[in-house]
């Protein structure tokens, strides 16, 4: 693969990217009102995608032997704590991330 057919791969999948999150506005631009079942899953989808993400971020997890999942829980802790007390998601991913980078790479090498 050469430098020219990944350029054109990534040029596709970001136009299709941006295509699928802009339909639904396009659609429904004019409609009087959103339909039901388009405010039921904008509802909650978002709690979906945060749970399926934290069970695909835990699947691999040994608790079993060292580090015994240390470094998750306490990344983990973190968002959880950052989330609840500033209400903000970014900076709690961010900072439960480089937490996490942290702990893996240089407290549990």
């Amino acid at each position: 693969m050469n430098t020219t057919h990944t350029l054109w791969l990534i040029l596709i999948m970001a136009l299709v990217t941006a295509a699928i999150r802009f339909l639904p506005f396009l659609v429904f631009r004019n409609a009087e009102k959103t339909p039901k079942a388009l405010e039921y899953l904008g509802s909650v989808l978002p709690g979906a995608v945060m749970g399926l993400l934290v069970v695909y971020c835990f699947k691999s997890t040994t608790v079993l032997h060292w580090p015994f999942a240390l470094p998750e829980l306490i990344a983990t802790a973190a968002v959880v704590g950052s989330y609840l007390w500033k209400r903000n998601t970014l900076l709690s991913i961010g900072l439960g991330t480089v937490l996490y980078m942290v702990l893996v790479q240089v407290a549990f090498a």
